[in-house]
């Protein structure tokens, strides 16, 4: 779950950004007034995570790892450094 597209964000956006953006989003989908409660609890996650300096930046270099993991085939990267 990438949280920065939950809440329609770049990765460099500031801490104000960030807020401001929360409060909207949590405002349109907050349950009591009719919201999606799903939505609502992902934004609240994202929130959470981003808006602390530390978890930030713990939530940078694990989504950066799992991306590596994920997509990026290590043997794909030492073969092009043999064919070089």
């Amino acid at each position: 779950m990438n949280y920065y597209e939950i809440l329609g964000l770049k990765k460099n956006c500031s801490n104000k950004e960030i807020k401001r953006k929360y409060k909207k989003l949590a405002k349109i989908n907050h349950p009591d007034k009719g919201g999606d409660q799903e939505k609502f609890k992902q934004v609240s996650q994202a929130y959470t995570v981003l808006s602390d300096y530390n978890t930030r930046i713990k939530y940078d270099n694990n989504y950066n790892l799992e991306y590596y993991e994920t997509y990026v085939n290590p043997f794909d990267l030492f073969e092009e450094v043999i064919r070089k």
